[in-house]
């Protein structure tokens, strides 16, 4: 049992850990029958009467198994694991700023501001109709963005899971892990403004609209 669950157990990355190539299009039940089969073979109950190497070595398993299932089935967090994997990722939010256009965070500058004024409105008791409907007004643009963004990130995955599987060179590989990052990166601020939307129209009563990708 022991050399089962060491040697056919050996970490690696979450992807190679559950059988994948190290690419984005991931077929959701196929992760989950990959899941489900491992988490049997690991499961601590099988291990109950099993040395306390083995025990430890079960338990380790699951939870890594665990963290993979939850990382690689979320298509964000997947792109942001592969570009961590790859050594392609910001490395603290300096660098983040450096790959963010100037273009695009003058828009987020704007936005912000107009955002503000729509909080001050409210605060002084403007008229929910005055206040909400020129906030949704300001959100049409932001929302156009994040959805030009996230086209964006579908087409630049499709490209790297075709180099991948091609067997293309770093060479031809790294520039789409680079536009990759660069579109996280500016998700991430869209999707704030979105969200700070989102929570001034949910206090409006009798709002419903759609929140933002996670």
């Amino acid at each position: 049992m022991t050399s089962r669950i060491t040697t056919a157990t050996r970490r690696g990355d979450y992807f190679s850990f559950l059988g994948l190539p190290r690419t984005l299009g991931i077929d959701e039940r196929d992760l989950e029958r990959r899941f489900r089969a491992l988490s049997r073979q690991f499961h601590p109950d099988y291990f109950y009467n099993a040395t306390s190497a083995e025990r430890r070595a079960s338990l380790e398993r699951s939870s890594y198994l665990n963290d993979a299932f939850r990382m690689l089935r979320n298509p964000i967090s997947r792109v942001e694991y592969l570009l961590t994997l790859e050594g392609v990722a910001a490395k603290g939010p300096e660098e983040a700023g450096q790959h963010v256009p100037a273009a695009l965070l003058e828009e987020v500058f704007a936005w912000n501001e107009e955002l503000h004024e729509i909080r001050d409105l409210r605060v002084r008791g403007a008229a929910t109709g005055e206040w909400k409907s020129r906030l949704e007004r300001a959100g049409k643009p932001i929302e156009a963005k994040g959805a030009a963004h996230e086209h964006q990130l579908g087409e630049l995955s499709a490209e790297w899971d075709r180099l991948v599987t091609a067997g293309a060179p770093e060479a031809k590989r790294r520039p789409v892990l680079e536009a990759l990052r660069d579109r996280l990166l500016e998700r991430h601020y869209i999707n704030n403004l979105l969200t700070g939307i989102q929570k001034e129209l949910d206090s409006a009563p009798g709002t419903r609209t759609h929140h933002p990708a996670p």
